[in-house]
């Protein structure tokens, strides 16, 4: 992971990773196979995080979102969590992407992770949809398009990493936009009750 911060996907070599790990070529390359999955695990293992409750589209966590009646807590909830897989991941994701406009493999991982986001923020789309929330007129898909863009890494990258917003800022700015976006009158509540599930 510091060989791809560091230099980024195309100058981390095999032969980089084995000499920075203190092992042989070949080590590298019977364990993983290739520099592809190396990102693809490291994504993955920062994605699950501490508990290793996996990918986001099966964490309990969106489960129990989905689950709240409230439909701003509901968003809340959800830009909670995607700030909480950001600050594991997103550094990650910049790299895949800048490696993803040069490099075949990385393109084909970088698109199974747009779908796998696209997954997760469609089950909250579809519940506001269901329970007739979304302001009228606005369709599912621009609904999907709305949170796609608002939670994805690269604005996360943007202005966490780039403009230096605490994470709370970034959070609330997405709730924000969340609520007034998605939801028919949406000011979004001031006091709720901000416990993650």
């Amino acid at each position: 992971m510091k060989l791809f911060f560091r230099h980024g996907y195309a100058a981390t070599t095999i032969e980089s990773i084995a000499r920075e790990a203190k092992v042989s070529v070949q080590t590298v390359y019977f364990s993983f196979g290739n520099k592809q999955q190396i990102l693809r695990d490291l994504i993955d293992v920062h994605a699950a995080g501490e508990d290793g409750s996996g990918l986001m589209p099966a964490r309990p966590q969106v489960a129990e979102a989905l689950s709240v009646k409230d439909p701003r807590q509901q968003l809340r909830l959800l830009a909670r969590i995607t700030r909480t897989v950001n600050e594991r991941v997103a550094p990650l994701l910049e790299v895949l992407r800048n490696a993803a406009a040069a490099y075949g493999e990385a393109a084909d991982l970088w698109q199974t992770n747009k779908v796998q986001r696209r997954l997760v923020q469609r089950q909250f789309v579809d519940v506001l949809a269901d329970r007739e929330l979304l302001p009228e007129g606005l369709g599912n898909e621009r609904a999907l398009d709305i949170c796609y863009a608002l939670l994805g890494p690269e604005l996360y990258h943007l202005l966490a990493s780039e403009r230096e917003w605490t994470q709370e800022q970034w959070e609330d700015w997405v709730y924000e936009g969340l609520c007034q976006n998605l939801i028919s009158g949406g000011t979004p509540a001031r006091h709720v009750d901000d416990a993650v599930p």
